[in-house]
């Protein structure tokens, strides 16, 4: 396993190095930390699936982005921060919300708007939250979550914190005076701040060299002075390893970093999306990289999975996700009166 070092932004990632076979299983901590990384991407798959089927029936309504193909950056880079850390989000945000350990009922409740989702049924699919373990929120306004993430960075240092705050955006966001200004003032005040750029190389229907006249990423965010370079994304060992080497520099008071992961959404930008701007050749040459099957296939060669424990993790996940599905519609939607709740502070809020 190797990562890419922090210089300057490479071509397209390398495909993984082939692993030598062994004949019997192995089981290790090493194998049980890598089935965990299978299952999680496995739930987010799984997940986003789903929800396809219940937007098609209408069951779920809005806005959905869907995160099929970028598993892997989210895992990978949860696996690397701790319960304390904070993590701001994007509106494609399902499967950073279910690698930071929100649960499934939580998250689908949330996307049928009842009162039982993570944000009381009142943010949907783009808004997803959990203050409890530090999820600050998907964020529909493209870089929108950039200068909250910089001001919780600020706000976890002057208390006197050791925690990383991670803020995930797409390559879209490098069109956005927000970036500029969160990666000049970070860098200047060296927050710990992770900037992780989920680069799919399109920003809504807008290919990536057509709205960036320097497409090397890593390099723009390494002048203003912080660490940068770039991941292949599609490889969640990789991606993990990564975050870990960035957020050690972090606590070790270096400053922010940036990782650029090189990733790719399967699916069009959202449910709305007729995808006629992508060849279907360029979508199947990134699905033959499909980081589910990459991490699968190399466990197998090495020994350390069988077909049958696929098919129990596979199964333990569709459990729980019809599970999260029958309680979601079985959950109350939110009373009209509740209505002008929480839009304004409470006299008990305002004192406290």
């Amino acid at each position: 396993m190797s990562v890419a070092r922090p210089t300057r932004t490479r071509k397209d990632p390398a495909q993984p190095k082939p692993r030598r076979k062994t004949a019997k299983t192995k089981r290790s901590a090493s194998t049980g930390h890598r089935t965990d990384l299978l299952e999680s991407m496995l739930r987010i798959r799984h997940f986003e699936e789903r929800c396809v089927e219940l937007y098609s029936a209408a069951k779920i309504r809005g806005f959905v982005h869907l995160y099929i193909g970028e598993e892997a950056v989210a895992v990978g880079v949860n696996g690397a921060l701790t319960a304390g850390d904070a993590v701001v989000s994007t509106y494609r945000e399902h499967g950073h919300a279910l690698a930071r350990g929100i649960t499934s009922d939580a998250v689908m409740a949330e996307m049928y708007g009842r009162t039982t989702g993570c944000s009381g049924g009142r943010g949907g699919s783009m808004h997803l939250f959990d203050a409890s373990r530090r999820f600050y929120g998907g964020n529909a306004i493209v870089a929108g979550g950039l200068p909250l993430a910089a001001g919780l960075a600020l706000a976890d240092r002057m208390r006197g914190r050791t925690d990383v705050t991670c803020c995930f955006f797409g390559d879209g966001a490098f069109a956005e005076g927000e970036f500029h200004e969160t990666a000049n003032l970070a860098a200047l005040w060296k927050l710990p701040l992770l900037l992780v750029c989920e680069n799919n190389r399109y920003a809504m229907g807008t290919a990536l060299e057509r709205h960036e006249a320097q497409t090397d990423l890593a390099m723009r965010a390494a002048s203003y002075g912080m660490v940068a370079w770039s991941v292949d994304g599609m490889d969640v060992e990789v991606v993990e390893e990564a975050a870990r080497r960035a957020v050690e520099g972090i606590r070790a008071g270096t400053g922010p970093h940036f990782l650029e992961l090189r990733t790719y959404r399967f699916r069009a930008h959202s449910m709305y999306d007729p995808d006629r701007y992508r060849d279907k050749s360029e979508i199947e040459q990134w699905r033959s990289r499909d980081p589910i099957r990459l991490l699968r296939d190399r466990m197998r060669e090495n020994g350390e999975l069988r077909d049958k424990d696929v098919e129990a993790i596979e199964q333990r996940i569709t459990t729980e996700i019809d599970h999260a599905v029958e309680a979601a519609e079985r959950a109350p939607e939110e009373p009209v009166e509740n209505l002008l709740h929480h839009v304004t502070s409470s006299s008990a809020e305002a004192v406290s």
